[in-house]
């Protein structure tokens, strides 16, 4: 083992387009802090990544196979039966051969890939946490216990009966909006499933890192940039985001992005077109919607760029996309953050995922919220109660979509608020917040593989 080499560090992101684009950007971050960097994904999912990542960004990604037949659709149930059945065996074998100098320091595991978080354990590797959405998510899935304690949900997660959760400096949120209330009853059981298993996992780590602001701006009051102790049981967490101001040599998506829209763009009045996407997870508002959104955007005559991949398209009104074609532009993937920066953008119909509310503030577009499943009802309320930076779509109907655009379009106040927000989360004070806690979470590290007596890490540059 030659001195002055790179400490590893092994990364494990849940394989989405919202988590491996957050723990990228985290990857190139610590690159910086002088880690060798060591991403690993599914197969299915391994060359779109590597095409986004150039050799500067001095990133090497590994496939690790899923096991499931070629055939097997990558639901969220397929995702979750590789990684609790398949993969461990494997990754704990790349693991043994990554370290076998004593190089790899820590692994950074996705909660939502929490498999890996017991890889770890059995490589005598320390472990950190990723979160890759805000730090209010967090707080709710880990009152979960409490949740059950208190008669609010069953210990299957089905709501006992309908109220809200209060959680301390917290919008309520409905029970009918927790996180795992997606699909038929088997389906939201077996989510709850996920959750507690992840939960259980968790408390084995140091470190929690998530990509949030170190300051959430709840109520206007500011917390401690470094939050610790959330429980007793839990790690320290580390506010190190939002991520999506670090930049890569390429935006890292998984797919090819209409640029044409950009030229269309480019013709539009400023502030008068309305972005909409819905992310890139699974069919959200179903085919009624879609063509009920589509004849509310062809009946307002304004301008817009949907974002609607071929699946979802059969949703559309016959003959749709050659009526509207001078309108708007409905494209199947878009470069997003050279979209929500355009000035002919006026707003941007979103189904609130973190990644794309943390774009939109960080380009100062106003939100019109649509949200679908999981994290999303959490950041609509930051959005339309908190931050007050956008408003709720109340339906896909011509006059419910009027009236949300006006608001949205109409309201000088949200612009201002939309300034102070940026300010307050990605300003430069910010920015020294997240970058010190990352600091701190890298010096913390240090101290624990130096006193680690099975790692020859004095040998390392760190």
């Amino acid at each position: 083992m030659k001195c002055g080499k790179r400490p590893k560090i092994i990364m494990v992101p849940y394989p989405a387009q919202g988590h491996v684009t957050p723990m990228l950007k985290l990857a190139s971050a610590f690159h910086s802090h002088g880690f060798e960097i060591i991403m690993i994904t599914p197969e299915h999912i391994h060359r779109q990544i590597v095409s986004r990542v150039e050799p500067k960004d001095q990133i090497m990604c590994l496939p690790i196979p899923d096991g499931l037949d070629r055939d097997t659709p990558r639901d969220f149930f397929a995702i979750e039966t590789a990684m609790e059945n398949n993969m461990p065996a494997v990754l704990e074998a790349m693991v043994d051969k990554l370290d076998e100098d004593g190089g790899v320091v820590c692994m950074v595991v996705d909660l939502l890939a929490s498999w890996a978080i017991q890889v770890a354990n059995r490589c005598r590797v320390p472990a950190a946490g990723f979160w890759p959405a805000m730090l209010a998510t967090y707080r709710l899935i880990a009152a979960i216990p409490d949740m059950v304690r208190t008669g609010l949900i069953y210990d299957t997660g089905i709501p006992q009966h309908l109220g809200k959760v209060c959680l301390p400096n917290q919008p309520m949120v409905s029970t009918e909006d927790l996180p795992w209330l997606i699909g038929s009853l088997a389906a939201r059981k077996a989510r709850f499933k996920f959750w507690t298993r992840t939960l259980d996992r968790s408390r084995s780590l140091r470190w929690l890192l998530v990509n949030s602001f170190p300051d959430e701006y709840i109520d206007g009051k500011q917390t401690d940039q470094l939050v610790n102790n959330i429980s007793e049981d839990y790690p320290l967490v580390f506010p190190i985001g939002p991520l999506s101001k670090h930049a890569m040599t390429k935006n890292p998506s998984f797919w090819e992005e209409d640029t044409s829209c950009l030229d269309w763009l480019d013709k539009q009045n400023p502030n008068s077109v309305v972005y909409i996407s819905f992310g890139s997870w699974v069919n959200p508002i179903g085919d009624e919607k879609v063509k009920n959104l589509a004849s509310a955007l062809e009946e307002s005559g304004r301008p817009f760029i949907w974002v609607l991949q071929s699946a979802w398209c059969e949703g559309l009104p016959v003959g749709y996309l050659e009526r509207v074609k001078m309108q708007g532009k409905v494209v199947s993937w878009a470069p997003q953050m050279e979209v929500l920066q355009h000035k002919a953008v006026g707003c941007y119909l979103t189904h609130c995922g973190w990644n794309s509310t943390m774009e939109a503030i960080q380009c100062q577009k106003p939100l019109l919220c649509c949200p679908v499943a999981g994290d999303q009802f959490i950041n609509d309320k930051y959005i339309v109660e908190v931050w007050r930076i956008g408003v709720k779509l109340n339906g896909f109907g011509q006059k419910d979509f009027e009236e949300g655009l006006r608001k949205v379009m109409e309201d000088g106040e949200m612009k201002s608020r939309l300034r102070r927000l940026y300010d307050r989360t990605m300003g430069e004070e910010a920015n020294l917040g997240a970058m010190s806690n990352l600091a701190t979470f890298v010096d913390d590290l240090k101290i624990i593989a130096l006193e680690t007596p099975i790692k020859s890490v004095h040998d390392f540059t760190f």
